[in-house]
């Protein structure tokens, strides 16, 4: 099954405040709660590019370490950019950054489309761990940045297609 997470946030900045912040890879520690114990392990540039490679650590369930590939696969600065998980824990991600500015700021939306492994057990952890535990991701992510930035709104969608 495809599952979707569609999430934004309207942060009181400017355009290439917020796209300077979202396309440094290093950001990406600031924005994942640190239960996660999230490192990046790969050399990394400060502004992301297609063909980029982010390779980096994580705990997802304590003391069980994981290692994820992602690839920037697309670019268009400063309105958006799309990872791709490599290797890593999903049979499938692909997620969406963009960037857009409104009056007094810019909306910071994510798209995320992914697909679990393993079949019918894929979708009994997905249910009974992984909805609640990405869902979680973002929003502590979005608590970050609305601090960082000044929250004008936060919004949330997450579906099974």
């Amino acid at each position: 099954m495809l599952y979707q997470l569609h999430r934004s946030i309207s942060l009181a900045t400017t355009l290439s405040e917020a796209w300077a912040f979202f396309s440094d890879p290093q950001n990406l520690k600031v924005i994942t709660p640190p239960s996660l114990g999230m490192k990046i392990i790969s050399p990394v540039q400060h502004t992301t590019y297609p063909g980029q490679i982010i390779a980096y650590r994580m705990h997802p369930i304590p003391m069980l370490p994981m290692t994820w590939v992602s690839e920037i696969t697309h670019v268009s600065a400063p309105h958006y950019f799309v990872d791709e998980q490599r290797y890593g824990p999903y049979r499938m991600w692909h997620h969406q950054h963009m960037l857009r500015e409104v009056e007094g700021g810019v909306v910071a939306e994510d798209i995320v489309d992914y697909i679990m492994p393993a079949g019918p057990l894929g979708a009994l952890l997905h249910r009974l761990f992984v909805f609640k535990q990405i869902n979680a991701i973002f929003d502590f992510r979005n608590k970050v940045l609305g601090e960082r930035f000044g929250l004008i709104s936060d919004t949330r969608n997450s579906t099974g297609i």
